[in-house]
């Protein structure tokens, strides 16, 4: 499955290969010699701002801006930012509450009476803002982005788009990253003002912060060094497909650079352009650490005993992979923006981190995937296998369940089917746990006719994660009966019996905690998130696609949880 301009808060780190860091070494040294470790295993390519105690420590470009022309990547190279748009969507929204045209408590058809009631009625801005609305999300729509993505569209027509879809939940009792909402968001914005978003944008933000090098990207106006976008395809890369900039809008359509950014991230600690009371509310998060259009939450930095508090978004759009984090107790700051692709910014992100806070940080690893798409292109099929196996055993590369299936729809993009089918297989048997393994490989089934490989697949996939929405719209187009099953009831008394710590490795506890129906779950240095029961004994989460098993001994006393994530199953036992 493939998503465009989305951003993932969270995500577990339980073990990790520390390599000792160079002593000696300026923290902008070790920074460098990391990002060209990154770049020369071809993970990296665009540009890094560091800043320490709010002061830049660290700015350089990386790779190529324009590979035809051969220009490089600098620190004033603008790239486009994908979800990172929603942050100033949402200061745009929160400027209007304190201009008193506005409130979030508001239902959207006060702002919109043409939307329609049956959801507008029940939908707040504030819903909106935290991706708790239950719209569904226009980019997942099947086959957007093949059928949609190059047709221009006037921002109240493309609202139609979506407007008249049933809601996946009641508003405010769950999240789910919604481009959708903060497409409306926009329309909401162009409404009240009477002027485009990209004019508002400008006026109330752009031009008071003095960010000359940050706008609407639109293929019309000439732009001076902005990024062409790119994706990795065989040995090289080729021109990422077009998209046409009135489909992310208000969700994804910005351009900016790295140093702009840092303005930006100045421009957040003052108040200069929003009141105390509306940037507290706008870092105040509400479900599964989201606030508006931010992510919110507590970390642990390396083996530091203390978490810090940690302010980010990241951004994914056609040939462009962005993150932008902010640690204000501290006033460190980390933009890295990419021109080729999807890659590994997570990891990045905390090697930097890490840096800053004077933690070992783990040494870059050569990704499997991209050694196998080397010798797909010089070589074949067969020399690919034989490689994967053996450099799955080998520790200077690491295998990644996501780069791997990027590799097999790259494949199918290409019309090599029988090379894709080849390295979804290899996904499969290495994450024989993994949903979207088995939902990959279906498709690539789907593709080559072989419908009942294709239901078998799904109905996997489904198993694994029963709340997998694209198997079951798969699997109904394929004509089989299948839907998402309702979370289970259990009582109060048995969830309190799982209430309690469990020691998965050393340093790395999960706390579980219960609020009358509700269990959650705290990793260490990591923010609370909900538990959604499955089963008496099985939760999932929904901020990251994991699930939680608890286990009993012979005595019927809860012993032991089971983290299961990225097709492992990680046993924890339980603690005093």
């Amino acid at each position: 499955m493939n998503t465009r301009f989305t951003h993932r808060v969270l995500a577990f780190c339980v073990a990790v290969l520390l390599s000792p860091y160079a002593f000696g070494q300026s923290k902008a040294d070790k920074i460098d010699a990391l990002m060209r470790q990154y770049f020369e295993n071809r993970q990296f390519n665009g540009t890094v701002l560091v800043a320490e105690n709010g002061k830049v420590i660290f700015k350089k470009g990386y790779g190529l801006a324009n590979m035809e022309w051969n220009i490089a990547n600098a620190p004033d190279t603008k790239f486009r930012l994908g979800s990172i748009t929603k942050q100033f969507t949402a200061f745009l929204i929160m400027q209007l509450v304190d201009q008193g045209k506005l409130k979030v408590n508001e239902k959207v058809t006060t702002y919109l009476p043409d939307y329609p009631k049956a959801t507008g009625d029940k939908i707040t801005i504030h819903h909106l803002l935290t991706h708790t609305s239950g719209i569904p999300n226009y980019t997942n729509f099947p086959k957007f982005m093949e059928q949609e993505s190059r047709n221009p569209y006037v921002p109240a027509e493309f609202v139609k788009k979506f407007a008249d879809y049933s809601l996946e939940f009641e508003p405010g009792s769950r999240f789910s990253y919604s481009n959708s909402g903060y497409f409306l968001l926009g329309v909401i914005i162009e409404k009240i003002t009477g002027k485009s978003y990209a004019t508002v944008l400008k006026e109330a933000i752009l031009t008071p912060a003095q960010l000359k090098d940050t706008g609407y990207d639109m293929p019309g106006p000439i732009i001076p060094k902005r990024a062409a976008g790119y994706e990795r395809n065989g040995g090289g890369f080729v021109n990422a497909p077009y998209l046409d900039m009135t489909i992310p809008y208000a969700a994804g359509s910005l351009y900016s650079t790295v140093e702009d950014l840092y303005r930006w991230d100045q421009v957040l600690y003052s108040d200069k352009l929003l009141s105390a009371a509306s940037k507290t509310a706008l870092f105040t998060p509400f479900r599964d650490h989201y606030a508006y259009g931010w992510g919110v939450g507590n970390a642990k930095i390396g083996q530091r005993k203390d978490s810090v508090l940690i302010i980010s978004h990241g951004g994914g759009i056609n040939g462009f992979n962005t993150q932008f984090t902010r640690l204000p107790k501290d006033k460190h700051t980390v933009i890295l923006l990419n021109n080729t692709g999807g890659t590994t910014l997570g990891a990045m992100q905390n090697n930097i981190l890490k840096i800053l806070y004077d933690q070992p940080y783990e040494n870059p690893r050569k990704p499997i995937a991209a050694a196998l798409r080397q010798t797909l292109t010089s070589s074949s099929l067969e020399k690919a296998i034989q490689q994967f196996a053996v450099l799955k055993n080998d520790k200077a590369y690491e295998l990644n369940e996501d780069e791997m299936n990027s590799l097999g729809y790259e494949l199918m993009r290409d019309g090599k089917l029988k090379e894709a089918l080849a390295v979804f297989n290899l996904n499969v048997e290495s994450y024989p746990k993994s949903s979207n393994v088995y939902d990959s490989r279906g498709e690539a089934y789907m593709a080559q006719g072989d419908k009942e490989s294709s239901i078998k697949d799904y109905k996997q996939s489904l198993e694994l994660d029963p709340r997998n929405m694209n198997a079951v719209e798969m699997l109904k187009k394929l004509g089989e009966n299948a839907e998402i099953p309702k979370d289970a009831t259990v009582s109060t008394e048995v969830l309190e019996k799982y209430v309690g710590k469990y020691e998965l490795a050393p340093s790395f506890i999960i706390e579980i905690t219960r609020a009358d129906s509700q269990l959650y779950g705290q990793a260490t240095g990591q923010g609370k998130f909900e538990l959604f029961p499955q089963s008496e004994t099985e939760f999932y989460l929904k901020v990251v696609p994991a699930k939680v098993s608890f286990v009993k001994d012979e005595k019927g006393q809860i012993s032991q949880l089971i983290l299961h994530q990225n097709g492992r199953d990680m046993p924890g036992k339980r603690i005093p």
